[in-house]
């Protein structure tokens, strides 16, 4: 089973997201039956079947096993993955107007912030060692300094590029994203 299994396809998420196979999901868990579902929500096997199925033919559970019960053939399933993270482009930009810069700079960040979950999602979490950090803060810059500040991190940002950015090593990437926060007065 996978720790994270990122999902991309609308088709996935429109599988995933009904309650009832959100609750399905979840008991599976660990492999199991229907026929134990359906015993755990107390719904008909028939009904967790035609879930399960749903949910196998979009990648999100798969059969890992089967047994015979009383002449009939019983598949054993169980989820792909213990979490499942829904690209942010699967609903796509909503909103309304901007200014063009604004607009882009944001659109940007957006952007970025998904390629930053997509990586860490496809890391391999059972590696013996994942080095990382995550560093998150608040700066507050007065308005006539905001050009100064952007200028100071961009030096500082292009001399690590430039210091380590040859051909050798270990490959890591960093991702800064810098935006004004939200007013957090109740």
């Amino acid at each position: 089973m996978r720790d994270v299994l990122y999902l991309e396809q609308r088709e996935q998420a429109e599988v995933l997201l009904k309650p009832q196979r959100i609750e399905v999901l979840r008991q599976l868990a660990e492999p199991r039956t229907c026929t134990e579902v359906a015993a755990r929500l107390e719904q008909t096997p028939q009904r967790v079947y035609y879930h399960v199925k749903q949910l196998v033919a979009a990648g999100l559970a798969e059969q890992v096993a089967q047994r015979q019960v009383r002449g009939i053939t019983e598949g054993i399933y169980q989820a792909v993955a213990r979490s499942y993270w829904l690209s942010p482009r699967l609903v796509g930009r909503i909103g309304g107007t901007r200014r063009a810069r604004d607009e882009l700079s944001l659109g940007y960040l957006l952007d970025l912030m998904e390629e930053v979950q997509a990586d860490i999602a496809a890391l391999d979490r059972t590696a013996p060692e994942l080095p990382s950090i995550g560093v998150s803060g608040e700066i507050r810059v007065p308005a006539e300094r905001r050009q100064e500040f952007l200028h100071d991190l961009q030096t500082t940002l292009q001399d690590l590029f430039t210091r380590y950015g040859g051909a050798e090593g270990d490959a890591f990437k960093l991702a800064v994203a810098c935006y004004p926060k939200g007013d957090t007065h109740d």
